[in-house]
């Protein structure tokens, strides 16, 4: 590539460098060319030399894929680390505008079959769009911070919280992110607009599914026990010692979480500027770094048709971190649950 700047001996090593192919990365260059060049001669190397649409590019994403300093990315590139910091500014805000068609709620019928059709070969959960489920990116605040207190969560970290929901292909589907660690994953879900969609009957609102005669099964949403268990929202059974039909249930329950639990664990593996302990981060500036993350995550997806290895996948993403529970019971969820059980089980009447 013309006036990349990557030293010589990282040119055959472009997607370890870049965490994308280099089809990939043309695309995302064409898709921000407009912001990127607006000011070009704005940003210079050392040597004097402008940048090029792909130097911008190229500096944005070792950035973010890296999480190395300003300083350090600046001397791969021979940049000063002030320059980094404008250009990967530059590229997180052009990403926002133009690259949002990549996370989306699936707009057609077909599409949202195929995503049940795909989850139901997982582990056998018929008519369910997706799983939910949430992570922690962890911060190190300044002492002085006023609202340290708000952001320690429940295993005593600084943190923001990331929710998402996944579908089949480990894509994500809807996020929310920018509340403070201390805000439980059930508050988190009740605060979004997933939730009021889902309440309003606009979300999780298509076709039903029969089972077995005379029962059928809503469109709904698998989560950990951290949330509620809800209408359309499905968490495990809670206990230990439980009858054989429910111990079933949430082994296959656990077993179709593990796509939303890889997913997080790859986006943080893969954008590593959310992954560990940040250093005092703009709180106001992170929940848009987060959001162009998950979008270079369904890029990849979308663009080279990956859909990563489930078994060579940690599914750790929120290491140290212990399960919350959640009391919220809703009898309609219940309902649900039961049925869900008995179907997997092999117990509902033909």
């Amino acid at each position: 590539m013309a006036g990349l700047q990557v030293p010589s001996k990282h040119l055959d090593k472009f997607e370890s460098v870049f965490k994308l192919s280099r089809k990939t990365f043309d695309y995302i260059c064409s898709l921000v060319k407009e912001d990127m060049m607006v000011k070009s001669a704005h940003f210079v190397f050392a040597n004097g030399k402008p940048m090029s649409l792909c130097d911008q590019v190229a500096v944005a994403l070792r950035r973010l894929s890296s999480g190395d300093s300003l300083v350090t990315i600046g001397d791969f590139f021979g940049l000063n680390h002030s320059t980094v910091s404008q250009v990967t500014w530059r590229f997180v805000e052009s990403m926002e505008e133009r690259a949002l068609h990549h996370l989306q709620w699936p707009s057609t019928e077909a599409e949202m079959t195929e995503i049940k059709s795909k989850f139901e070969k997982i582990r056998g959960f018929p008519n369910c769009c997706g799983v939910i489920d949430t992570t922690h990116i962890v911060m190190c605040l300044p002492a002085s911070d006023p609202t340290g207190d708000v952001w320690l969560d429940h295993e005593k970290n600084h943190s923001m919280v990331l929710q998402a929901v996944v579908d089949s292909d480990m894509r994500f589907r809807d996020i929310v992110t920018g509340w403070p660690g201390k805000m439980k994953d059930s508050l988190v879900f009740e605060s979004s607009n997933l939730y009021k969609l889902c309440d309003k009957e606009e979300r999780l609102n298509g076709k039903k599914v029969e089972i077995a005669k005379g029962s059928e099964i809503r469109e709904y949403l698998i989560g950990d026990s951290g949330y509620p268990l809800l209408p359309y929202l499905v968490i495990p059974y809670e206990g230990k010692d439980l009858p054989e039909s429910k111990a079933e249930f949430n082994k296959r329950h656990s077993a179709t979480r593990m796509v939303a639990q890889r997913a997080l664990a790859r986006l943080k593996d893969t954008w590593r500027i959310i992954r560990g302990v940040m250093w005092r981060p703009d709180k106001h500036r992170l929940p848009r770094i987060i959001l162009v993350c998950c979008l270079l995550h369904n890029m990849i997806i979308d663009m080279e048709g990956e859909v990563w290895d489930e078994m060579s996948q940690s599914p750790n993403h929120d290491s140290g971190y212990h399960q919350e529970v959640c009391e919220t019971v809703d009898i309609e969820g219940v309902n649900l649950r039961e049925k869900l059980s008995l179907y997997l089980s092999g117990r509902l009447p033909p």
